[in-house]
């Protein structure tokens, strides 16, 4: 009976232990998304305010951009160029050194949304190009406006239903970065009011 009793506690601390471990890991993040799935709205100021949680749901490689994009004809700063970023997206990219990839030429715009994965609703989402929204045509859309989206940024993204929060028609760009030791390679997306020459 004794050995029985020690086999129990044995297993009743080796699930508790698993538990805890389980709970430690990103439980206290304030979000998720990219960002992951489960930001606050309060929390995700744009991939905005980003945490660890979101970096780690955003993929390291972007991937291409979507089919039809137009290329910036004369962007302020050409593919190649090494610039400092401005935006914070996400954790570590403020200040982040990064080389442009990719120039365009679209409507871009921050969205509120609710993960179809299931999660808190992200607000003020920077950025999805007007590519990444279904049927969307070519014409500037609405603050306002309800949309579906395509992009898969983050986990839940693509399918949700959306709502334009803000939207800009400065060129958007495609970088390379690093930041916190982790290499994001194609992120997109940033303004040009987002970068700066690099220091």
């Amino acid at each position: 009976m004794a050995t029985n009793l020690r086999m129990t506690l044995a297993g009743a601390a080796v699930v508790g232990t698993i538990a805890l471990v389980g709970c430690g890991d990103g439980g206290s993040s304030p979000q998720g998304e990219e960002s992951a799935s489960s930001s606050s709205s309060s929390a995700h100021a744009g991939h905005g305010g980003a945490t660890e949680q979101e970096s780690m749901d955003h993929p390291m490689d972007g991937g291409p951009v979507p089919a039809g994009m137009t290329e910036a004809s004369d962007p302020k700063y050409p593919v190649g160029s090494h610039v400092t970023l401005t935006a914070d997206h996400m954790e570590g990219m403020d200040g982040a050194s990064a080389t442009i990839v990719g120039a365009y030429d679209t409507y871009t715009y921050a969205v509120d949304y609710t993960p179809t994965s299931g999660g808190d609703p992200v607000t003020d989402h920077k950025w999805v190009v007007q590519e990444e929204l279904e049927e969307a045509g070519d014409q500037r859309l609405a603050d306002g406006s309800e949309v579906t989206l395509t992009a898969d940024h983050m986990d839940g993204m693509e399918g949700a239903q959306a709502t334009i929060a803000s939207s800009t028609d400065e060129t958007v760009y495609v970088v390379d970065y690093e930041a916190d030791g982790m290499t994001m390679t194609n992120h997109k997306w940033v303004v040009e009011s987002e970068i700066e020459p690099a220091h």
